[in-house]
């Protein structure tokens, strides 16, 4: 079968479409024969250079697909079904995953990052890593939900406990990330300010159920949010830049407001005034990817259709090096898709 690999880090060079045995489902896993996968901005790290990847590898952390076939004492697929992946991977018996905290276990990784993942013909996956797809989904909108939807909501409802009628600033609206972390927000009753960089993608923005749209390359942010919450800031700020934000967002903080973080992009370090996080008794809360609860309570959302995944762009699987230019060209609003027919 063939999968998309890399054996050394670098640019998209090192992008290989080849050939690999294809697997067999040993107990409790499945055979998954994958439709489509979703690119991540994860897939650019680990493709330029992680430390402690295991090389070579497959990427690829969101995908669907059919079951196939399955091995002994798998109880929840039959052959035939229509399949999401859910991308964390834990042991499933420390305390933490007992606890419903499979994003704290010791040992937690994601596919494509710490072992091979979704972009190939055919992966075997346990059990547990997979949900039934909803009907009215097509193969692509199911690869676009998984790892986005799981990490905003454990980042906006787990982590910050959003409340009806907070304000919620939300960098890179435009993202898979931000544009399911606006929709999130939304239906749950919070006020949104989202940023993004062109009037096409903010009218998108807009269209999700922003209340307030921003400009980063003409507009100040910090104005806006201000003047918006009359002086008194956003409740929660959703952070998934890093360095180039990091100190409009601190100031964009309400009193007792949460900033929560999943992401670097434009650098890791920060700033931080320890007199003003102590005196505003305002948090700062670190979240990676998201509990199965996260993922089951997304997937009730999107069920009830109050939440959609956004497709922006769909690449057959073999051209994933101009995936990978396009997504490293930030021009799209929403997910990147490979297709395998």
């Amino acid at each position: 079968m063939k999968s998309i690999r890399i054996h050394e880090h670098g640019g998209i060079d090192v992008l290989q479409w080849e050939d690999i045995s294809t697997p067999v489902p040993g107990p409790r896993q499945v055979l998954i024969n994958i439709k489509a996968g979703a690119l991540n901005h994860l897939d650019l790290w680990v493709r330029n250079g992680i430390p402690g990847v295991p090389l070579p590898i497959i990427l690829g952390s969101d995908g669907s697909g059919i079951v196939t076939d399955k091995g002994e004492e798998v109880t929840g697929f039959k052959s035939g079904d229509e399949v999401m992946v859910q991308p964390l991977v834990f042991c499933g018996e420390c305390q933490q995953c007992i606890r419903g905290q499979e994003n704290l276990c010791a040992t937690m990784g994601i596919l494509g990052e710490s072992c091979d993942g979704t972009f190939a013909e055919k992966i075997i996956l346990p059990e547990n890593q997979l949900v039934q797809k909803p009907d009215f989904l097509s193969f692509e909108e199911a690869a676009a939900f998984p790892l986005v939807a799981q990490t905003a909501y454990q980042m906006l409802v787990k982590k910050a406990r959003i409340k009806p009628d907070d304000w919620v600033l939300i960098w890179g609206a435009s993202s898979g990330v931000g544009s399911i972390a606006v929709q999130i927000a939304k239906a749950k009753g919070a006020r949104v300010i989202a940023v993004s960089s062109s009037d096409k993608k903010l009218d998108k923005v807009k269209a999700l159920g922003a209340d307030i749209t921003v400009d980063r390359t003409n507009q100040e942010v910090l104005k806006i949010v201000k003047k918006t919450t009359d002086g008194r800031g956003a409740d929660i700020v959703f952070e998934h830049v890093g360095q180039a934000t990091w100190t409009i967002s601190m100031r964009s903080l309400a009193r007792g407001g949460r900033l929560v973080t999943c992401g670097a992009t434009t650098g890791p370090k920060a700033d931080l005034n320890l007199t003003h996080l102590f005196f505003k008794q305002q948090s700062v809360l670190g979240s990676t990817m998201g509990s199965q609860a996260a993922l089951k309570e997304a997937m009730d959302l999107l069920r009830q259709k109050k939440i959609k995944p956004v497709v922006d762009r769909v690449f057959p699987m073999a051209e994933v090096k101009y995936a990978h230019e396009y997504l490293e060209s930030e021009g799209q609003f929403g997910k990147v898709i490979l297709r395998h027919e």
